[in-house]
């Protein structure tokens, strides 16, 4: 009879502690998750609040995001909002950015072309005013300042379109980061 008390107490105390295990081994996923999920805003916060004004960055970080969102696929799950705002980047910061920086292009260009407007009209004034020599070298700084707007335009248009087809790129991309 004894034996058969003993035996049930140490059932009962493996059971105790098969309970406990598993209770702490839920504890510490937990833990685990939320110190996940804590790295994960600490590393994608800062490129979160500046992927809107700076587009460049959000395509710099975006493969870090796909790399991350693989990695620790549970921390991202508890993150996300719904598809067009998963965390970091969903199809609706995509988007967003890709208007930015269209928008930033689209008046970046009304000022280039204003700042050269004004520069060949006061050129061509003095060009007016001037005779021999000085005409010649005015309409001659008229010439390098068409062919500066021109290679400036071309630099930064290079620039805008590479952006602009990565960022349609990223919003066709149906898994986002």
């Amino acid at each position: 009879m004894l034996s058969i008390t003993v035996a049930a107490g140490l059932v009962g105390v493996a059971l105790a502690c098969a309970v406990s295990g598993r209770l702490i081994a839920g504890v510490l996923r937990e833990r685990r998750r939320d110190a996940q999920v804590l790295g994960i805003l600490a590393t994608f916060g800062p490129i979160v609040e500046r992927a809107p004004t700076d587009p460049r960055a959000l395509l710099a970080w975006y493969p870090i995001a796909v790399a991350a969102r693989r990695s620790f696929p549970e921390a991202f799950a508890a993150l996300d909002g719904d598809p067009p705002h998963r965390f970091p980047f969903g199809s609706a910061q995509l988007e967003s950015a890709h208007a930015t920086w269209t928008t930033d292009w689209l008046a970046w260009e009304g000022e280039h072309d204003a700042e050269y407007r004004r520069r060949g009209a006061a050129l061509e004034a003095d060009a007016a005013n001037a005779t021999g020599a000085d005409a010649r070298a005015t309409r001659s700084g008229l010439d390098v300042l068409e062919r500066e707007k021109l290679a400036h335009y071309q630099r930064r248009y290079e620039t805008y379109v590479k952006v602009s087809k990565a960022l349609a790129a990223l919003t066709d991309t149906p898994s986002g980061a």
